[in-house]
């Protein structure tokens, strides 16, 4: 989830957005953008996808990094 995080923060901030600005844009709550950004561990990958369609992306299946 932290790199779903890091490119929202990053594509938000590059858009110029703040987290309100971005949440009210996308339809999320703040407190949701907020989480998302933060790496919280249990979102709704609906809502995700959500935030992702923003930037013309979306969450798929793929293999778990081994870091």
């Amino acid at each position: 989830m932290n790199r779903i995080a890091e490119f929202i923060k990053t594509n938000r901030r590059a858009a110029g957005l703040t987290q309100e600005e971005f949440a009210l844009r996308s339809g999320l709550g703040l407190r949701f953008v907020r989480e998302l950004e933060q790496g919280k561990e249990t979102v709704r990958m609906d809502k995700v996808n959500e935030a992702l369609a923003m930037f013309g992306m979306e969450a798929v299946p793929g293999r778990k990094d081994e870091r």
